[in-house]
């Protein structure tokens, strides 16, 4: 479960690390307001994998909308293409 506290906690940095754990961070307020997140370096990780994963979804689906709407192109062009960039 996350965490909300005031940066100004940072003051004792170890007693709020402590409480960073994967899938538990701790959010940091700024007069009020959230203004950073430490988290455990695995969910960092993880985050990482899931943006790459949605940027590479975004991709497949603007492939998928262009074919649609310009039309396909054949497997034998493909492999034309990518068998003269060999050479």
């Amino acid at each position: 479960m996350a965490l909300i506290c005031p940066v100004s906690d940072l003051r004792n940095y170890n007693s709020v690390l402590e409480q960073v754990s994967a899938g538990s961070p701790v959010y940091l307020t700024v007069s009020g307001r959230a203004r950073y997140t430490i988290r455990d370096v695995a969910d960092d990780k993880e985050f990482e994998k899931t943006k790459a994963m949605l940027r590479l979804m975004c991709e497949l689906n603007t492939g998928i909308r262009t074919g649609e709407e310009e039309g396909w192109v054949s497997e034998a062009d493909v492999r034309a293409h990518f068998h003269n960039k060999r050479k």
